[in-house]
């Protein structure tokens, strides 16, 4: 072998080993970095073994799709669940567990006590408006409860709104990638490392609003289909349309038409068929959660207000006349169910700061002078109403005949069960994400062979810088004789 070609064959080395370093070094750094792929330095030999050298090929990403394709459907269900159950938690906090004093069966349990401890001294005034100022307390529980679902399903079509609007500006941008892909691959006869870890951060942002499969194309390009069939990516990227609300209220459904459902390039699009992700996740709680909730608060306003509007309880009240609560002031009207938990209000008569008088808790809602100062009857009717039995006016309390506070607690206990359900689906959720995520990394970056393969690199590049030495020594002798 000539000096000439050992030193070429050195350089090449040398050339190698510089790169290879610079390649472990970022798999060191980027060990632990998300969507990072391995990267691997491809070498061949050049005109006959070690004499002609070595070739730099190319650099090989090594990255399991499978685990990879797992992991972000992993991810897309723990996020679908995530969402019902944030809105399950937050619902719980506002309308109480059994035994909280500021929830529903909380506040019921302290109006009927004020009930009990207002008919055992029905001349004292004092009594009378604690019981007004509690019944009012109860009334202002299913207020905010019923404004709390309605601000949830608006912040769920405002999320739907974001995510679609996140979903398209990435479609677009794989579309770009494989563009560029294409480009990169005519150009250096591989796919460039860079672009596919680039390429895997936008799926994982795709794969986590709505599960989707990866289907390879021609060179190196992509296409991406949902779980449901829905094509999202082939030549050219779909165009998901949403129409966001500014202010959801409790009479707009997606099944009555006020609310927007998806549409694709155009076309109406069902929502279970992009479901499954966090996408799916807030149109659960904007259009299943959210509705049921709205509708069982409902049951329970008409359910109070029917029982004190009854000419039984209250004798000073004709059929059809506004009871102790009343919906925005007026007479409750059986056709106008839904909201009625938001527009629950105490009857102006003992209002006093409505120019009630709370006297009228003990003589009547109808009554236009104080009547006998020790009779506790309609108090005593009004705490037999509570606790009588009546079957639900919701599907969503069941069927079965129950008193005021047996109501809630059907109420607490679908809504305690539902979020245990949902609970237990996110659980298993993230620990089937963790463990895909673990199994993820201990497949990429293994700092411990990456620090050999170091080593190695080190002593071959002091190999190749010694022949380089060695020839030089020979040339200055050469050229000395």
């Amino acid at each position: 072998m000539s000096i000439s070609g050992a030193m070429n064959a050195a350089i090449s080395g040398l050339r190698a080993a510089t790169r290879g370093t610079e390649i472990v070094s970022n798999n060191i750094s980027n060990a632990l970095t998300p969507n990072y792929g391995r990267q691997a330095l491809e070498l061949s030999s050049v005109g006959g073994g070690l004499a002609g050298g070595v070739r730099i090929d190319g650099i090989n990403r090594q990255m399991n799709e499978g685990i990879a394709s797992d992991r972000r459907l992993a991810n897309a269900a723990q996020l679908n669940t995530q969402a019902g159950v944030n809105f399950l938690l937050q619902l719980e906090d506002i309308t109480g567990v059994a035994g909280d004093p500021e929830g529903l069966s909380g506040r019921l349990a302290t109006f009927e006590q004020s009930l009990i401890t207002a008919a055992s001294r029905p001349d004292q005034i004092e009594r009378l408006s604690d019981a007004v100022a509690d019944a009012q307390r109860l009334a202002d529980g299913l207020n905010r409860a019923s404004q709390k679902v309605q601000d949830m399903r608006t912040e769920a079509d405002s999320e739907i709104a974001r995510e679609v609007a996140t979903l398209n500006s990435a479609l677009e941008e794989i579309v770009q990638i494989n563009i560029q892909m294409a480009s990169t691959i005519s150009r250096t006869g591989g796919p460039s490392p860079a672009l596919l870890d680039q390429r895997q951060a936008v799926l994982e942002t795709i794969g986590s609003i709505v599960p989707i499969n990866v289907v390879p194309r021609e060179n190196g390009a992509i296409g991406i289909y949902t779980e449901g069939g829905v094509i999202l990516v082939d030549t050219f990227a779909s165009k998901i349309g949403f129409q966001k609300q500014n202010l959801v209220t409790e009479f707009q459904t997606l099944d009555s038409g006020t609310l927007s459902g998806l549409s694709l390039n155009g076309q109406d699009l069902r929502t279970s068929a992009m479901g499954g992700g966090s996408l799916g996740g807030h149109f659960t709680v904007r259009d299943t959660y959210g509705v049921q909730a709205q509708s069982a608060l409902d049951a329970l306003a008409r359910d109070l207000v029917e029982r004190f509007a009854d000419p039984a309880v209250d004798p000073t009240l004709a059929v059809g006349d506004a009871g102790l609560f009343t919906d925005t002031g007026a007479p409750f009207d059986p056709a106008n169910t839904v909201g009625l938990s938001g527009r629950l209000m105490l009857n102006a008569a003992v209002d006093p700061k409505a120019g009630g008088e709370p006297w009228r808790m003990r003589d009547g809602m109808g009554a236009t002078i104080p009547g006998p100062i020790g009779d506790a009857t309609l108090l005593n009717n009004m705490r037999a109403a509570l606790e009588s039995e009546r079957a639900p006016a919701s599907a969503a309390l069941g069927s079965a005949s129950r008193s005021a506070a047996g109501l809630v607690s059907v109420f607490s206990s679908v809504l305690a069960s539902t979020r245990g359900i949902a609970e237990q689906d996110m659980s298993f959720n993230a620990a089937r994400l963790t463990e895909l995520t673990q199994l993820q990394l201990s497949e990429g970056v293994d700092t411990d062979q990456e620090l050999q393969n170091l080593l190695v690199l080190e002593q071959a590049y002091a190999a190749n810088a010694r022949v380089i030495q060695a020839a030089d020594e020979m040339l200055e002798i050469i050229t000395r004789l």
